[in-house]
């Protein structure tokens, strides 16, 4: 139990409300004093940290968003002057301007606390050896969970992504009891494995912790079933902190606990931002407590998910990702996510969790093909019946009607870190 390392996750619900009031009242006080941009947005509604007497009233403070982020580039949001932060964590910027996450010596010491109790619920314990093939860089991935593991008192195997045959080599010579990475790019290893003739099972190998990108439960049961691994999921994003933010407990892999006492979380109807009671699902909302150099109120992560009571902690968990937002394919009027298709997918043993999905436009109808990968080749039957039957799923499920593609082992682009899930070819509107 964490409770053994990191005995704040005992705290009682009655404490934790009481902190939480205590640190949202400074956190909402920080927030309008240091960041202009957000003062604005305060100013305009009429609201001020004055007005925060309890939890309830916070959802008469503004919401900020990525977009809010991206127009104060580079450090228009930092509540701290610049030359006190030591890192500064960057999106890659792909979709247009980049956001800029700046961090103080201390928001780097919580951080790393933060991420050694995720470990620590995770699975991971002092001494481990752990395989760390998270992103380095601007990426807060790779030198988060690097930092964490250090602070655990983990032996740190720095490797970043990509090479696969270079990763089964350390893993297996090295002997790392847990490896981190990104759920799609352990399916990779996995195949690297088996190209090479190396049983996982034989290696030192016994705990994974994923994260990066939405998966589903059968993606945990496929990676389980072929690394003889127990598979944890972490949750976090770099506007928020990192990674670090929730993770499950290994005893019970029942969703990840939110680590409350610094991360204040809100469940909201995506489209009219109204609050949504715990249980029902809705668009995850956080309140950063204890960030110093560049804290964020209400912000809006486009992740779907619900809010479950607490099972090991009285902190709340969040229940798998069910895809984002803005990551929602609208399909001839019919809403569509890509775990939806994950989860149908991986029904067919035949098939493996290596998959893209594709729109185009024919005239006026969008054109939705599903390329996936067989786990080995398929005669010219084997691969129509799959195909075949996927359809029928897939139609069943939303409606759609779609074509399969099913490709030989290989086929489907890897990637080292969040898979590229979709291709859209249609025109934009």
């Amino acid at each position: 139990m964490a409770a053994e390392l990191f005995p704040e996750v005992k705290i009682s619900l009655d404490e934790l409300r009481t902190l939480q009031v205590k640190r949202l009242g400074a956190a909402l006080r920080q927030a309008y004093e240091g960041q202009a941009p957000y003062r604005a947005k305060c100013m305009a509604v009429g609201v001020h940290p004055d007005d925060f007497k309890n939890l309830d009233d916070l959802r008469r403070f503004p919401f900020t968003s990525k977009d809010d982020l991206r127009d104060a580039y580079p450090f228009g949001m930092l509540a701290i002057p610049r030359e006190q932060c030591v890192r500064l964590h960057a999106s890659s910027g792909t979709t247009g301007r980049p956001t800029v996450v700046g961090y103080s010596a201390r928001d780097i010491d919580t951080w790393s606390d933060l991420m050694a109790r995720s470990l620590y619920a995770g699975g991971a314990r002092p001494g481990d050896i752990i395989h760390n093939a998270f992103g380095y860089g601007l990426f807060t991935g790779g030198l988060g969970a690097h930092y964490g593991a250090e602070r655990l008192g983990c032996t740190v195997v720095p490797m970043s992504g990509g090479f696969g045959e270079r990763q089964v080599q350390l893993i297996s010579e090295f002997g790392a009891r847990v490896v981190l990475m990104t759920p799609s790019y352990m399916l990779a290893i996995a195949d690297e494995f088996e190209r090479q003739g190396v049983d996982p099972r034989a290696t030192a190998m016994r705990v994974g912790i994923f994260g990066a990108e939405p998966w589903t439960e059968s993606m945990r049961a496929e990676i389980e079933r072929r690394l003889g691994i127990e598979a944890a999921d972490i949750y976090g994003l770099s506007e928020v902190m990192g990674p670090g933010v929730a993770c499950e407990f290994i005893e019970t892999k029942d969703g990840p606990t939110i680590w409350e006492d610094h991360f204040y979380p809100e469940i909201v109807d995506p489209d009219s931002g109204a609050p949504v009671p715990d249980g029902q699902p809705g668009e995850l909302v956080f309140t950063t407590l204890t960030k110093e150099a560049m804290p964020v109120i209400r912000y809006r992560t486009r992740d779907l998910t619900r809010l479950l009571p607490g099972s090991v902690t009285a902190m709340r968990r969040m229940a798998k990702i069910t895809g984002r937002s803005d990551d929602m394919l609208i399909v001839r009027g019919v809403n569509l996510f890509p775990s939806q298709v994950e989860e149908q997918i991986l029904r067919d043993p035949a098939l493996s969790g290596h998959y893209v999905i594709e729109l185009s436009r024919t005239g006026a109808l969008d054109d939705l093909l599903v390329r996936v990968e067989a786990r080995a080749l398929l005669d010219r039957d084997a691969a129509g019946r799959s195909a075949a039957e996927l359809a029928r799923r897939l139609k069943g499920m939303c409606g759609l009607s779609a074509t399969v593609d099913i490709a030989g082992p290989g086929a489907v682009e890897r990637s080292m870190g969040k898979a590229r899930r979709v291709i859209d070819k249609r025109p934009k509107e």
